[in-house]
């Protein structure tokens, strides 16, 4: 990412890294952006890392992500679920959560409107991860914006415990681990 130093335009809300508070950034807020993945920002602030979302890029001089609105095909497709999931990133980590390993199962049901019920058990690197939620709000935010789907549940589960060898081949490659 960029090493130049950007000046908040406005005031927006973010989440402090690793905690999970939620913070308001204030506007003139010196930031530096340290990851742009899933059309979320991850800043360093102050000798803090906060998260924002792609809604607000706009807070930094970026463009707000079209893929906030509601997409996707009006049918039923499960490879789209995956390919949304793949945009959801821990905003320390960049790769994302499919990669990582952390959706455990996608379950589905075709409800009377054609639209379908999702539901998604996922976990996370580490159980006292205080972002859990924050990612897990993510991946509803995500799946429910898509246009076949009418109700969605996103369950933070710990059986079995995550490992590194739940990630993706791609995933070690990038983060070294080879």
């Amino acid at each position: 990412m960029s090493s130049n130093h950007i000046i908040t335009s406005r005031e927006c809300e973010g989440f402090l890294i690793p905690s999970g508070e939620k913070i308001k950034l204030k506007e003139g807020t010196t930031v530096k952006i340290t990851q742009s993945l899933g059309g979320d920002f991850t800043l360093y602030v102050n000798g803090n890392l906060i998260k924002i979302s792609g809604k607000d890029a706009d807070v930094i001089g970026e463009k707000i992500s079209n893929k906030i609105k509601n997409n996707g095909p009006n049918k039923f497709d499960e490879k789209v679920i995956w390919d949304v999931l793949k945009t959801c990133y821990d905003p320390e980590i960049p790769v994302n959560i499919v990669d990582l390993g952390l959706i455990y199962d996608l379950v589905y049901k075709k409800m009377e409107n054609d639209k379908y019920y999702i539901n998604i058990k996922m976990t996370l690197t580490a159980p006292g991860c205080g972002m859990g939620p924050v990612i897990a709000q993510d991946v509803e935010t995500k799946i429910s914006n898509l246009n076949f789907v009418n109700d969605i549940l996103v369950e933070v589960v710990w059986e079995p415990l995550w490992n590194q060898e739940m990630m993706s081949e791609e995933a070690k490659l990038k983060l070294g681990m080879f």
